[in-house]
């Protein structure tokens, strides 16, 4: 692994941003370029990058809490890893690395720990992730960071119009899971 990364999200002090929120334009970074290509394909702006950390500082505050996000941080925040619990013992997760950072090691760091964080402190039995087909790199971090293989599925992208295959991939508390094929996953 490069250089150590630190999980954190977001800081409240007052930066150069007229917004008070200094993370805002890494996070407006983050999502750009290549990083967004298999997701939207479309770059976040420094208005949207503020409305995510609020949005992300009002979740922290809810009870019982439903969404976990961190920056993940080598020398200033380059990515965002998020944990979102979708029924009582069952999350997802979900990352963004910003592409100068790429092999690296950080996402399989922020991965684990996060992992480690859903099962100890987030009470989830079950952890379910995707990646696009083309972007193999984020198949790797997942089986690094513990997870197993159970398909492809179909799912839509945000504008409704066009749905996309993704793979996706299952992790268990205490051992490696594997899912049975239903309608919507399809084993490979």
């Amino acid at each position: 692994m490069g250089g150590q990364s630190k999980a954190r999200w977001p800081t409240t002090g007052k930066g150069a941003d007229p917004h008070g929120d200094p993370d805002a334009p890494a996070l407006a970074r983050i999502y750009s370029g290549a990083s967004i290509r298999p997701t939207t394909g479309k770059p976040l702006t420094l208005d949207q990058a503020h409305e995510k950390i609020r949005a992300a500082l009002a979740r922290a505050a809810e009870t019982p809490r439903a969404q976990w996000s961190w920056g993940i941080t080598a020398d200033e925040m380059s990515g965002l890893i998020a944990l979102r619990r979708r029924t009582p013992t069952m999350g997802t997760l979900s990352y963004i690395l910003r592409e100068d950072t790429w092999g690296n090691g950080y996402a399989i760091e922020a991965a684990q720990h996060v992992v480690d964080f859903a099962f100890a402190i987030g009470g989830l039995e079950r952890l379910e992730a995707m990646h696009h087909p083309d972007n193999p790199a984020s198949g790797r971090v997942l089986t690094k960071a513990g997870f197993t293989r159970t398909g492809t599925c179909d799912r839509q992208t945000e504008d409704w119009l066009r749905s996309r295959s993704v793979a996706a991939f299952g992790h268990r508390f205490g051992r490696r899971w594997r899912v049975e094929a239903s309608a919507d996953v399809h084993e490979k």
